[in-house]
């Protein structure tokens, strides 16, 4: 035991991890992560925790592509990407009208850090999908390897809408890992039942591949009970799949899309950030000493 150790020095451990990224690189994954962030209830944090994984990823030299598949485009906002119409987006590669390499934008969040914004035109989205050939497989398509090889990137992370829809259905299809926010709060569990089916049928029909490989909790109330038992609850059914980094509940996450910011940038030194960077090394730390992960109803696909 390190007779040294305080919980002060502990939190200035966690705060020089985000206030000097150069000095704490985060590793690469031993092969290519593609993630998609899903839950159809609102307001748990999807977007949220895409975007600050994403820039504590990229802000500790890891490379990483987010693609905006919320119609509402509040990952692009937080990005500090341009979404108005007629920029090109995610929409217009989905129809298969651009290459997705022609839609990609970098992030004023990090260098490392790249996304394929979503405009409005994307709501009508759903209904254009489907009458098209492989409607299902559109995003896959997209998400070519030599497309992700040009792009150099070691994370792709899919924000979806808050739904089940096709939109959803191709962020599934297009990923090998689900990666799902839980809210620690009362209803926290309310269609979790219904998302996990969804994702079972789609790996028996349509990607062999996916399964959910981490779960986070997020809007955590240390002052509650109530967040205490959700988390002890999901910790017992999901075991090692929850990270044991839990997002706290701030005020601060919250205000920081609204100046187009992540909360890394906007408030560097809070413990929203701090949190998020160690969920992000707890992801980059499995990433790199995972073998690719072979599920029980299927092989996996060789590494990039």
């Amino acid at each position: 035991m390190d007779l040294n150790w305080t919980p002060i020095a502990e939190e200035a451990a966690r705060a020089a991890r985000v206030l000097h990224p150069d000095r704490h690189a985060m590793p690469r994954p031993a092969h290519r992560r593609v993630m998609t962030v899903a839950n159809q209830k609102g307001g748990v944090g999807k977007t949220t925790t895409t975007v600050n994984l994403a820039a504590a990823l990229a802000m500790h030299g890891v490379r990483v592509l987010v693609l905006d598949l919320d119609p509402q485009g509040n990952a692009s906002t937080a990005l500090g990407v341009e979404h108005r119409v007629g920029t090109p987006s995610i929409y217009e590669a989905l129809l298969g009208e651009i290459g997705l390499r022609d839609a990609v934008a970098p992030s004023t969040a990090s260098p490392n850090l790249l996304c394929v914004p979503a405009t409005i035109d994307l709501a009508g989205a759903e209904i254009e999908l489907v009458s098209l050939v492989a409607r299902e497989q559109r995003l896959r398509q997209a998400l070519a390897p030599e497309v992700l090889d040009e792009l150099g990137v070691d994370y792709v992370l899919i924000d979806c809408p808050p739904s089940l829809g096709l939109l959803t259905v191709n962020a599934l299809v297009a990923a090998e890992e689900v990666l799902i926010p839980i809210q620690c709060e009362y209803y926290a569990l309310e269609g979790l039942g219904q998302l996990l089916s969804n994702i079972d049928l789609v790996r028996s029909h349509l990607n062999t591949q996916l399964h959910v490989s981490t779960i986070l909790l997020t809007m955590y109330d240390g002052r509650t009970k109530l967040a205490d038992q959700v988390t002890s609850e999901v910790r017992q059914h999901f075991g090692g799949t929850v990270l044991r980094t839990v997002i706290p509940r701030s005020v601060k996450v919250s205000e920081a899309p609204g100046y187009g910011q992540t909360i890394l940038s906007y408030d560097p030194g809070s413990r929203g950030a701090m949190s998020y960077v160690d969920a992000a090394r707890e992801i980059a730390l499995q990433g790199a000493r995972m073998d690719r992960p072979v599920p029980a109803d299927g092989p996996q696909r060789n590494g990039r």
